[in-house]
């Protein structure tokens, strides 16, 4: 069972949609949100993953706490369908995190990742990873979104990573999808902002002992899986409301800090201005 990362902040009521909720970072962020109260959707495509999930999620929160709902992001359909879903199970929703993504590693993928110089990538992978976290990240976000502007609140959390991933060698194309993701939240932030909806992005601030198909590498120091998670239950607690463009880094988190207090110290300076610093 997971462990209450904030006690003073209750998610009962909380409706969460987690892309990319089958394993990993999406899975730990899951069970941390179920451990606080809220009732989640967890999408991806892979249906037996989603499954153990949020069978996982009902013993920690209890039953009707989770909806798997096998979602391609790259369907924009399958994003609208996955919404309609959790309206359907939970009537209403408050928050979508978009944390799926096309991994490093993996199947079809060089044994080492697919960090390489980019006159040497694949250009399918190249592609496949454009489409899944780029047009996936925007697929969600468009689907969600006249939801959101309808009830005059919601909050959208987009996955990112450490700017120096923006500018280093072999970082094409997942550093140049990610950099992507962040001029994305700050321009959503921008068009949505009369509407009640903020949107933030959130990074582990390093690479997390999540991924089963990292090659081990001696002395390297890897970050808990869950070390997004404060961070996370409160941007979608009521205590992060209008707060947005914010780019928040989960390695930061002071847990002897009041929450707020805490996310604040989390809270970086944007990347497109800070790439070059």
């Amino acid at each position: 069972m997971a462990s209450v990362v904030l006690p003073d902040i209750d998610l009962t009521g909380r409706v969460v949609i987690m892309t990319g909720a089958d394993r990993g970072l999406g899975r730990a962020m899951s069970l941390a949100l179920a451990d606080q109260g809220a009732r989640i959707t967890v999408a991806s495509p892979d249906a037996a993953g989603l499954a153990a999930v949020a069978q996982e999620i009902e013993q920690i929160a209890g039953k009707g706490h989770a909806l798997a709902v096998p979602t391609d992001i790259t369907d924009l359909k399958a994003c609208e369908h996955c919404l309609n879903r959790t309206l359907d199970a939970f009537g209403d929703l408050h928050v979508l995190v978009n944390n799926a993504r096309r991994l490093h590693r993996g199947p079809d993928l060089p044994a080492d990742g697919n960090n390489l110089a980019f006159w040497e990538s694949d250009p399918e992978i190249y592609r496949q990873t454009v489409l899944v976290n780029i047009a996936g990240t925007f697929n969600m976000a468009h689907a969600v979104a006249p939801y959101f502007i309808r009830k005059g609140y919601g909050k959208i959390v987009n996955l990112t990573t450490s700017v120096h991933n923006f500018f280093r060698e072999r970082q094409s194309p997942y550093g140049v999808t990610k950099a992507a993701i962040d001029a994305s939240t700050y321009i959503w932030a921008q068009d949505i902002k009369a509407k009640g909806v903020t949107v933030n992005c959130l990074l582990p601030g390093g690479s997390c002992d999540s991924d089963p198909n990292r090659p081990p590498r001696p002395g390297r120091t890897l970050l808990p899986v869950d070390v997004m998670n404060p961070v996370l239950v409160w941007l979608c607690s009521e205590r992060s409301d209008g707060q947005t463009s914010g780019r928040y880094n989960g390695s930061l988190w002071n847990p002897a800090l009041d929450p707020d207090a805490a996310a604040a110290g989390c809270r970086e300076a944007p990347s497109i201005r800070g790439a070059g610093e």
